[in-house]
Parts: structure tokens; sequence; C-alpha cells
């Protein structure tokens, strides 16, 4: 899956599940892996009272549904959304900005070092991953995509994810841009608890400055 640099987000049908749930596909329409998300039952109810739960989303890549990677929210009054490898090793971590009128997140690798800065209407799904200069864009994710086909696109609930050429070879990054697109959308936004860009917690672990 990570050998891909053009990706299409779909979100499957929840029916009776309040869990997310995706499917990755290239620019083919090929399904070419799943984001599917976990929370235990005692997370569940541990939320009800304390807010949104720890919970993981798991990426797995077709056609052996391994596991690649993951994106997962720990805590209850201190929220961090990380992303670990298919070892559970800690890869990087999204933090929220603080005094930003327009919203973002910070990326953060697993030394704590900035590795990106996310600006963009977040809410509608059009945003760009930029080096931590803002002088280089690393990728984006947008609704409608010139080098996607256009048939793909029949659903608000879809959306496509373009790797930098720069980053092309970098799977880190791939995964760091992947799951924030997934993460963003299911829990960091309207379905985390949170706007994005916000000041509290709930948007992504301890929010930043702009």
């Amino acid at each position: 899956m990570l050998n891909k640099d053009l990706f299409v987000v779909k979100e499957k049908a929840k029916l009776l599940s309040s869990r997310n749930s995706y499917e990755i596909l290239d620019n083919t329409a090929k399904v070419i892996g799943t984001a599917e998300q976990k929370t235990g039952g005692l997370a569940l109810l541990l939320g009800m009272v304390m807010g949104d739960p720890p919970t993981r989303i798991d990426f797995r890549q077709k056609p052996d549904d391994s596991l690649v990677f993951t994106v997962r929210r720990r805590g209850y009054l201190f929220k961090k959304v990380e992303v670990v490898d298919a070892q559970g090793q800690l890869i990087g971590r999204y933090k929220a900005k603080r005094f930003s009128i327009s919203g973002g997140f910070h990326v953060y690798d697993k030394d704590g070092k900035h590795t990106a800065e996310i600006r963009g209407k977040l809410l509608k799904a059009n945003y760009t991953f930029f080096t931590p200069d803002g002088k280089t864009e690393m990728g984006s994710v947008a609704k409608k995509w010139g080098g996607m086909a256009r048939e793909l696109f029949t659903s608000a609930d879809m959306y496509g994810v373009q790797i930098a050429p720069g980053f092309s070879g970098d799977p880190t990054a791939k995964m760091l841009i992947l799951g924030a697109a997934v993460a963003i959308d299911a829990l960091m936004n309207k379905r985390g608890g949170a706007k994005a860009g916000g000041t509290s917690d709930k948007a992504g672990g301890t929010s930043d400055d702009d």
C-alpha cells in the first residue's frame, strides 16, 4: 500500500455501527487497503463519563489484510493522537494549533521533532502538508482531484490524498499524511468531539501555538 503516491479514501456505510470504517483505493478504483476504527468496551463506558474514549484506527493492506500502521488516541484528560507502526513503535503524533484562526495541526516525529504543518480547510477535507519552514509541500488532501478518476467521487464521504514527489520514497511521511487524513475525519474533527484547530485537547492532544 505504501508504494502508492495517490490514494482515495472512501468511508463505508455505518448501518448500526458507530465505528468509522474506510476503504483505501488507488486512482483506478482498486481497493488497496482499509482503515478500521476499534474501541474497547471499557473505554466506551468510561468515555460516556469522561469524554471521547481511547481508540485506534488500524490501516491494513490488501490482499492479505496485514497491518501496516495504526493511528491511536490515548488518554482521557490529556488526549494524544499518535501514529505507530505494525510493531507498535511510535512514529509520530499530531498536535492542534492553539492560536490559529484558520485551524490546523502540527506533526512531530517520535523524538518530538517538528516535521510538518497541516494548513487549510480541514472541515472540508481540503488542506496541505508543509515542511516546518512552510516552503516545501509534502502532500495534500482534497475532495476533487484532476489526477483521479472523476467517477470515483460520487459521494461527499470520499477524498483524495496526494503525496508530493519529493516524499514518494518516504514511507514514514506517507503513514503520517495518510494517517492524518483519516484521523482528522474520524478523531479530530466533528466526530472527535472538537473542531479542528480548536483549543481543546480533544482535537488531537496538547494544543500548540501557530
